[in-house]
């Protein structure tokens, strides 16, 4: 079972939905950020810039790019006790040493997404801001080299490619809940006490501490996807260090897991009628047949070059891959065209793309940091009956992605070894610098009435909007020069926008 991703390295690439933390009453919970643990019981570290190492993730990056570990708390309730180490990378500021603003911390969204591997390839589109900033990234806790977490092997996770993610009767059902529950044994096995640690708000008093050890006073922040949700977070938590942060495509504060499970049906549904409009077909009309078409894999996988078979869940994930950039969808086009003759190479493809298997079979393990990242966060858990009695409601929104998104409410955290902690992210910051707020009208993962949400939620003066009317995940560096020299001048200039900017 695999939940969409939402973050930058996805989208660059053409080939992470963002995330989900929320709870079944739908209030407000600050259990986890009512007392934020002061960082002097931490001490100060210099960190030791080095070489970057290859990865699992990719090969080193040379050039300008230095690599180091932060040792932080593995419990901030225990700021003195044990430590684990996060994986940082960084590259200089190019300019004048006399114009450097400091470092700009980027957070490419998942959860789970490593930002070691993938801020050298994002750079070239800051190439500007690389001018001024020092540009950082790090592994969250759980993620790639800050104690990832692994959760199945490749062999276990492509035997659970076959089950069946919209379960039609009672033994894919059981299958389907009973692989559920395997996979979060399977994590509990691999991460031990730090599957109890990896939580939306621990993570964001790491980067408070990255900020210290990179000698910033304020914390200038580019947070994407789920990185919207982790800098609302920063903010409410310390709110007198914000410095000039940019959230772009992003996350609905207020949403609870079912909330955002059904923004999500409704952001894809919205892009791909607007795909299918761009072919000229009626975005009615090729929903159906598309809904038929996998209703048709789900009796009878179809075959593909590779002996495997496209089931109709890797069908779904194929066809939610190119939904994230408009330049992918000539590929949506082919791919479709294909499984409707029958062939199934195309979109099993794309689906491997998403799913981070390569052509020896290795898959990467971004969806197993974001489930264990998520499932921390999310007190919601709904139940199979609570489940199916919102499909109605789930298909409805959307009959390709409806239901699928709908029996992940219930699937992706059943059973889980720990509790959830919240029911939704607080990121009020009444006393924050003003943050600006990026929302794509045709975002299809983070859904624009999020970006809405959290300029309101931020709080009077803090929350700044600026609305693109585009497509794709996310806004920076997706062909608006208006988006891009307004975060720009936000960013090396300090110019706030007026709230409520729109670039056409």
């Amino acid at each position: 079972m695999t939940r969409w991703l939402g973050g930058a390295a996805l989208t660059a690439t053409a080939v992470l939905v963002a995330g989900c933390s929320g709870g079944m009453s739908g209030g407000k919970d600050e259990s986890s950020a009512s007392a934020t643990p002061s960082l002097s019981a931490v001490p100060a570290q210099k960190l030791d810039w080095g070489r970057c190492e290859a990865t699992s993730e990719g090969p080193a990056p040379g050039g300008d790019w230095r690599c180091a570990t932060l040792r932080v708390p593995l419990d901030w309730s225990k700021p003195d006790g044990e430590t684990i180490g996060l994986a940082l990378i960084r590259s200089e500021a190019t300019g004048e040493r006399s114009e450097r603003l400091g470092s700009l911390l980027f957070n490419f969204g998942g959860p789970g997404g490593s930002g070691v591997s993938t801020l050298p390839s994002y750079a070239g589109l800051t190439s500007e801001l690389h001018k001024r900033y020092d540009l950082v990234s790090w592994d969250p806790r759980g993620v790639g080299g800050s104690e990832g977490v692994r959760c199945r092997s490749d062999k276990e996770i492509q035997a659970a490619e076959s089950v069946d993610a919209t379960p039609d009767d009672a033994a894919e059902e059981k299958a389907f809940f009973d692989d559920a529950a395997a996979f979060g044994a399977g994590c509990e096995r691999a991460a031990g006490k730090l599957l109890s640690h990896v939580s939306t708000a621990d993570t964001a008093r790491d980067m408070d501490l990255i900020r210290r050890a990179v000698g910033d006073r304020k914390m200038h922040y580019f947070g994407i996807s789920y990185g919207t949700e982790l800098g609302g977070v920063y903010a409410h938590l310390f709110p007198g260090n914000v410095g000039r942060l940019v959230l772009d495509a992003v996350v609905d504060p207020t949403a609870d897991a079912v909330g955002h499970a059904k923004n999500q049906t409704l952001g894809f549904q919205r892009a791909l009628d607007n795909y299918l409009a761009s072919t000229g077909q009626d975005p009615k009309q090729g929903t159906r047949k598309i809904a038929d078409l996998l209703e048709r894999i789900d009796a009878d996988p179809l075959p593909t070059t590779s002996g495997r078979k496209l089931t109709q869940t890797l069908a779904i994930t194929g066809i939610v891959l190119p939904l994230y950039s408009e330049q992918s969808w000539p590929g949506l086009t082919s791919a479709l065209d294909a499984a409707e003759d029958g062939d199934g190479t195309e979109l099993l493809a794309l689906a491997d793309g998403y799913n981070e298997r390569d052509p020896s079979g290795r898959y990467g393990t971004t969806t197993h940091s974001q489930r264990v990242i998520s499932c921390l966060d999310q007190k919601q858990r709904p139940t199979p009956q609570e489940t199916k009695t919102l499909l109605p409601e789930f298909r409805k929104l959307s009959p390709v992605f409806g239901e699928f998104l709908g029996w992940d409410t219930a699937g992706w955290c059943h059973d889980w070894p720990v509790p959830g902690l919240t029911d939704s992210p607080e990121v009020s910051a009444p006393q924050a610098d003003p943050v600006l707020v990026v929302g794509n009208t045709g975002d299809p993962a983070t859904p624009y009435e999020g970006a809405e949400k959290m300029a309101r939620e931020l709080g009077e003066d803090v929350g700044v909007m600026l609305t693109w009317k585009g497509e794709g995940h996310g806004a920076y560096g997706s062909g608006s020069r208006c988006v891009d020299s307004t975060v720009n001048s936000y960013l090396l200039a300090g110019k706030v926008p007026e709230d409520g900017k729109v670039c056409a």
